[in-house]
């Protein structure tokens, strides 16, 4: 069946390795609520086994790879039966490169995903700005245990909320209890829901993201809990620019991606544009209808999320940043050690997950330790899982928020 389509363009430390296993989805944007699962049918899937040969690398490895990454490939087939019109992974292990895909990067052409197409990553932001603040860090040019209102004064104030007891530490690990904007139900309307056709190229400051929040009480006192918020993000990003002078985004240009060589990724500041090579994002604009009208939503202005979600990448630069990351590349033993110094997420939470500083952990089922994180936005679904060696990795994207099981890739890739 054609698919019609409109184009508008301190808690407690977490436990160690051997709890058990998570039973639900790899943590995005949103939090803890599990990735929703929507039937929906389809574009006939397009398996990659039959051409890996893009020109991405995949070489010698990827022979192996494809024999050996069945049940990953099946997973991103079911996320397209699901509902999701293209799914792409790139799986990096001793063997070599895999790239797998299903579906269609466009509804109106046809055209595959491609391994180098770019997408927005969303919250997988968070450890790169996480990353900039812990090498500021390093340098002495601030202190993790630096109040907010010490680095932002009178920002964080208002309903409750309270600046001088909230500190950068607790913004990265979100155990600030600020509220999150994006769960303000008149903001998510006019940004996510039907609101977004009208609203998707408005410019938004950090400024008036935080002043939102404020208008909410917090979730609870600073330190005593953990709930997800990207206005902890915001917060943060707004930090890197008073220490340094400079925008998080030009801050992370200059001591990750040129580094590193990162071509593919960009903080894309107002630009509302996708770089090429990309396909196009689908949603259904938080509606729970099964058959509600899917929307192009490709084209937004990536403000809405800032610090806390508004990047670009592709899988291979992904993987290549987090395996630098893990492997010490990007910062000290101390800071480092600070980022994967992981606590417990809740009671909401299984077993098995803990967050660092802009960093997650989870122990899949089948014992696998896995380190990375995940992000959803408007059409787009991404995460980045890897081994604390780094030897094995994936990231992946569903171009579609309303549909796939992130959980169900990422156990089929490690677990088998």
């Amino acid at each position: 069946m054609a698919v019609r389509t409109k184009h508008t363009d301190r808690p407690r430390r977490s436990a160690p390795a051997h709890r058990g296993g998570a039973r639900r989805a790899w943590l995005g944007t949103l939090g803890v609520a599990a990735l929703v699962s929507t039937a929906l049918t389809g574009p006939a899937v397009a398996a990659s086994a039959a051409r890996n040969g893009d020109g991405s690398g995949g070489g010698a490895g990827a022979g192996a790879g494809r024999a050996g990454h069945h049940a990953t490939q099946q997973q991103l087939d079911a996320a397209v039966r699901d509902g999701v019109p293209g799914a792409l992974a790139r799986v990096t292990d001793r063997d070599g490169v895999w790239n797998g895909s299903a579906g269609v990067a466009d509804l109106t052409t046809g055209r595959e995903r491609l391994p180098r197409d770019t997408y927005r990553i969303a919250s997988l932001t968070k450890t790169f700005v996480a990353t900039v603040l812990l090498q500021l860090a390093a340098e002495g040019r601030l202190d993790l245990d630096d109040t907010v209102e010490s680095r932002l004064p009178g920002v964080v104030r208002g309903s409750g909320h309270d600046g001088r007891t909230v500190t950068v530490r607790q913004l990265l690990n979100h155990t600030s209890g600020v509220f999150n904007y994006n769960s303000d139900p008149e903001f998510r309307q006019k940004v996510a829901g039907d609101g977004f056709l009208t609203h998707r190229y408005d410019t938004w400051q950090p400024e008036q993201l935080v002043a939102l929040a404020m208008s909410h009480p917090p979730y609870f006192a600073p330190g005593t809990g953990f709930h997800y918020s990207n206005t902890n993000y915001i917060l943060a990003g707004m930090i890197v620019e008073r220490v340094t002078g400079r925008p998080y985004g030009t801050e992370i240009e200059r001591r990750i991606l040129r580094p590193l060589k990162l071509r593919a990724t960009s903080a894309p500041g107002t630009d509302v544009r996708m770089p090429r090579p990309s396909g196009r994002a689908y949603s259904k604009l938080l509606s729970p209808d099964p058959a509600a009208e899917i929307h192009d939503v490709t084209e937004l202005n990536p403000t809405v999320a800032g610090a806390s979600g508004s990047m670009i990448s592709d899988s291979a630069d992904l993987q290549r940043f987090y395996r630098a990351l893990l492997r010490g590349e990007l910062l000290p033993a101390k800071q480092l050690g600070e980022m994967m110094d992981t606590i417990d997420m809740g009671a909401d939470v299984p077993s098995g997950y803990g967050y660092g500083l802009g960093l997650l952990r989870q122990e899949l089922p089948c014992g696998v330790e896995i380190w990375g994180h995940s992000g959803d936005t408007r059409g787009s679904r991404s995460a980045v899982a890897m081994t604390r060696d780094a030897s094995h990795s994936i990231a992946f994207n569903f171009n579609a928020d309303w549909a796939g099981d992130t959980k169900k890739v990422v156990e089929a890739e490690f677990c088998g």
